[in-house]
């Protein structure tokens, strides 16, 4: 397993903006961090569930269609692809979000992201399930993941307004170096390096 590639894969999407990130930046500019803190407990939860939920789906659709492991993989890769060239295009100047900022808010929020929701359902079969199937191996790598997605919404709620100020000065360079680093996760993830290396 490419560790250095699957964590890549994890800090770029959970740590680039999004509709969570871009909801807790604005709640922290409106209702203070205590708020943002609130509403980011309730993302973190339910990032967890839907890691959880991925990983149970995806070990049963494996044992009942074997193949279907490379096809998610294949799946995995183009999804990193199309978001590397949405961050590559992004501008976070243009990006604003009301959202009310509660615990609650932030649990719904990530079952109606896209983002996160692909994320969730890409992340194990492509990075973990062609070397691991065992459940709790598989929980081992759903706690990292929620953790890692936990530390990208407190890097927001700490950062706040300076985080959002240093990407719009920088935002070209900081979303091509980013759409990069996502390119070379969907390249290793996709499992073609191991194919090649046969």
């Amino acid at each position: 397993m490419n560790i250095a590639s699957f964590l890549i894969y994890c800090v770029i999407v959970t740590f680039t903006p999004g509709p969570t990130n871009i909801v807790i930046l604005s709640t922290v500019q409106g209702f203070g961090i205590k708020k943002a803190m609130e509403y980011s407990y309730g993302a973190t939860i339910a990032f967890g569930a839907l890691l959880a939920i991925s990983a149970l789906l995806n070990t049963m659709l494996v044992v009942v269609i074997p193949k279907i492991l490379i096809i998610m993989q294949v799946i995995g890769s183009l999804y990193i692809l199309y978001l590397a060239y949405q961050i590559y295009k992004m501008d976070t100047a243009s990006s604003t979000v009301k959202q009310t900022a509660t615990f609650r808010s932030g649990f719904i929020m990530q079952f109606v992201n896209p983002k996160v929701v692909l994320f969730t359902m890409t992340v194990i079969p492509s990075f973990v399930m062609p070397y691991y199937t065992e459940p709790h191996i598989l929980a081992i790598f759903v706690t990292i993941i929620t953790v890692i997605g936990f530390l990208a919404f407190v890097t927001w709620v700490l950062c706040g307004a300076i985080f959002k100020e240093l990407l719009l000065k920088y935002q070209k360079p900081v979303n091509i170096c980013m759409s990069l680093f996502l390119t070379y996760s969907a390249i290793m993830g996709s499992g073609l390096v191991e194919i090649i290396r046969r």
